[in-house]
């Protein structure tokens, strides 16, 4: 892991990073040392690893003293865009200019970028762990629309992921792995979004084999969802990661913002 720039304000660290051909940063709190809960951000489809909502949800986690980390998915942000890549984005536009099913073609592009995306992320977890202001502490994941159809197969398949947030997108090509996740899981559904039917988001919902899972909706169109669900999500990790060996304390409040600005996550139709 090479490190390529450091800067530090309101109390977080950001550090830029690549691992072989992975762009990422990490943020961690200011002078942060021994071992510390650990968040995965994944972002969402068309976006990248600084796109304003995630760097605010990372800095907001780093925050109450978790390192978070953000990588640029393949063929996304900083990473070359592969011929292969190219082709299955443009089958996915034509499909949807044709009247497809915008589940079953989002979740073919995911599809193809999902394996390349697990073992990145497998990669710079075990990288970044062992730096002495991350260490080897539990870990979480949280993804919206893509970030969440990325990371349900990582999930899946890594036993250091010991809760998650997810949603915003639907059980096509995913409830094979879905039935696979047991650990915590806090769900994001937006009631009226435009570009996940509210069914196929219920269906994965019910697909997670977890007994600890929680169904947050909200009403409002896709990436509509309130910024007071940053809030949440950070008690829900606090609760869940600060069990095991964790001295991130539970936020002493979590303030539910009724005239909130909408966060970022992207849309799926956007790669």
């Amino acid at each position: 892991m090479r490190f390529t720039s450091q800067t530090s304000s309101d109390g977080v660290t950001e550090q830029f990073f690549t691992l072989d051909e992975i762009p990422g940063v990490l943020w961690t709190p200011e002078d942060a040392r021994g071992p510390r809960p650990l968040i995965l951000l994944g972002h969402g489809g068309g976006q990248h690893k600084t796109v304003p909502g995630t760097v605010s949800r990372a800095r907001r986690y780093a925050a109450e003293g978790f390192a978070v980390v953000a990588i640029d998915a393949p063929n996304h942000g900083d990473r070359p865009e592969d011929e292969e890549f190219g082709r299955v984005a443009a089958e996915m536009r034509a499909g949807m200019a044709a009247g497809g099913n915008p589940g079953v073609l989002v979740a073919g592009m995911h599809s193809h970028l999902a394996g390349q995306a697990v073992a990145d992320w497998q990669a710079v977890l075990t990288a970044v762990q062992r730096l002495d202001q991350v260490g080897v502490g539990p870990v979480g994941y949280c993804g919206m629309s893509m970030g969440c159809g990325l990371g349900i197969p990582l999930i899946a398949a890594e036993p250091r992921i010991r809760a998650a947030v997810l949603g915003l997108l639907g059980v096509h090509g995913l409830a094979e792995d879905a039935v696979r996740i047991t650990v915590p899981v806090q769900f994001l559904v937006q009631w009226d979004d435009q570009m996940v039917p509210r069914d196929q988001s219920l269906a994965l919902f019910d697909a997670l084999a977890s007994a600890q899972k929680t169904l947050h909706a909200n009403p409002g169109r896709h990436g509509d969802e309130p910024s007071f669900e940053v809030d949440d999500s950070l008690r829900f990790f606090a609760r869940h990661l600060s069990r095991h060996e964790s001295t991130v304390p539970e936020p002493q409040e979590v303030r539910k913002i009724a005239e909130s600005k909408p966060a970022e996550h992207g849309l799926p139709l956007s790669t």
